[in-house]
């Protein structure tokens, strides 16, 4: 059951809130609204909550509110709302909004003429109305996703009820925490759980918010440890992806994350196909740890051959073997003879088309490629080396930082 604090301030009846810091954060999601009666709120929140200051029981000077900050940052909670206009806080002091936004914590500023019981009233029903339709969302794409249901004609009409778009062609993305073991290890249990379940809070409010962006969207869909999004398919889709998973990095406190993308579905009947191999995709992304992130099924090929290779050396050393004498790191562009190869690779040995697609004269080309062949001692017309550096460059495009030469 949660809200986000964006659709929470639409709410009929609470127009006079207004946001004074963190407006690029309201996309956070509130589970309940609390009101803070003692000095510090840590002990009594556990993250997700809109939590109200009223001043009433405690005097809320300037060092009080920015206590509440930091405590509000540390455990997670979706914002902050200072009663202010009457006998107890007058004002939110400017020191208060800069270290809100500071940190990232969504302030809201409540005048005490709006009544409390307006607000959580506004809210709690809000919330209920949510809840039900969140669930019935949750319900309806799970269903799709696990192949469970009476009939796909009623599936439909439940999401057409529902307000789902789920005839549109989609691609499935599926997104997982890794080295969770190690917080474990490091932590007390009671410590690492709530580290684990904070951390994978914030994933889901940036995927949710990342996803809302996009055109038709749909719900993100926890799934045991998964996290499943059904994205409309376009031309820049791989770059999003790779940009995504940059921004999920700070959020996740040293643990690692990938995905793996599906082909695309035409429907949702073929919702539960799509999920399997997204998973596929996914179990080769965190055994070869690309560089984006993730592993898109279409893309796989031979790669699924060699996920089954427990020993990640073996694979980078058949690398190594193959480019790694194209390598100049004494050039200013190290990777030119490595990018040249692939270029000719993709259009099958045609230099015209290679030297269209590196934007060089074909006078280039030809010197280049014979440094490529002198280094490697291999010839460019012989079909082992040719099967050999397409798979090593398949890896290499997969595990290395993208630059630009």
């Amino acid at each position: 059951m949660s809200l986000t604090l964006a659709q929470i301030l639409k709410l009929p009846g609470l127009e006079e809130m207004a946001v004074r810091a963190g407006a690029d954060k309201l996309y956070r999601r509130v589970r309940w609204p609390y009101v803070a009666e003692n000095e510090g709120i840590a002990e009594w929140v556990v993250g997700g909550e809109l939590v109200f200051i009223t001043g009433i029981n405690h005097a809320r000077d300037e060092a009080n509110l920015l206590s509440l900050v930091e405590d509000g940052v540390a455990v997670g909670i979706a914002g902050l709302v200072i009663l202010t206009g009457g006998t107890f806080i007058h004002r939110i002091p400017p020191a208060v909004v800069n270290r809100a936004e500071a940190l990232g914590l969504p302030l809201i500023e409540q005048p005490y003429l709006l009544k409390m019981v307006v607000v959580t009233h506004a809210i709690g029903t809000a919330l209920v109305h949510m809840d039900h339709a969140r669930h019935s969302q949750h319900d309806i794409l799970g269903q799709l996703l696990s192949g469970d249901y009476p009939s796909l004609a009623i599936a439909r009409q439940r999401a057409e009820h529902a307000q789902l778009p789920i005839e549109r062609p989609r691609r499935l993305l599926v997104l997982r925490l890794s080295s969770v073991n190690a917080l474990f290890e490091h932590c007390a249990p009671a410590v690492a759980e709530q580290r684990l379940q904070n951390i994978r809070q914030k994933v889901q409010h940036a995927l949710e918010a990342w996803s809302q962006a996009l055109p038709d969207p749909l719900p993100v869909v926890p799934l045991g440890d998964l996290f499943i999004l059904l994205l409309p398919e376009h031309d820049t889709l791989g770059a999003e992806l790779s940009a995504l998973h940059q921004a999920l990095r700070p959020l996740i406190e040293g643990l690692s994350l990938f995905m793996g993308l599906a082909s695309r579905a035409e429907d949702c009947s073929r919702y539960r196909h799509a999920l399997k191999e997204a998973r596929q995709a996914l179990n080769v992304a965190e055994s070869l740890r690309p560089a984006t992130g993730y592993c898109d099924f279409t893309e796989l090929g031979v790669l699924r051959l060699l996920q089954a290779i427990d020993d990640r050396s073996v694979i980078d050393h058949f690398v190594q073997q193959t480019l790694g004498a194209l390598i100049e790191p004494s050039r200013k562009h190290a990777f030119v003879l490595i990018r040249t190869l692939d270029a000719l690779l993709r259009e099958n040995g045609n230099a015209l088309k290679a030297s269209a697609r590196l934007g060089v004269h074909r006078n280039t080309l030809n010197q280049r490629i014979q440094r490529i062949e002198q280094q490697t001692q291999q010839k460019l017309d012989d079909p082992v080396f040719r099967m050999n550096a397409s798979v090593a460059l398949l890896i290499w495009r997969m595990t290395e930082i993208p630059t630009k030469e």
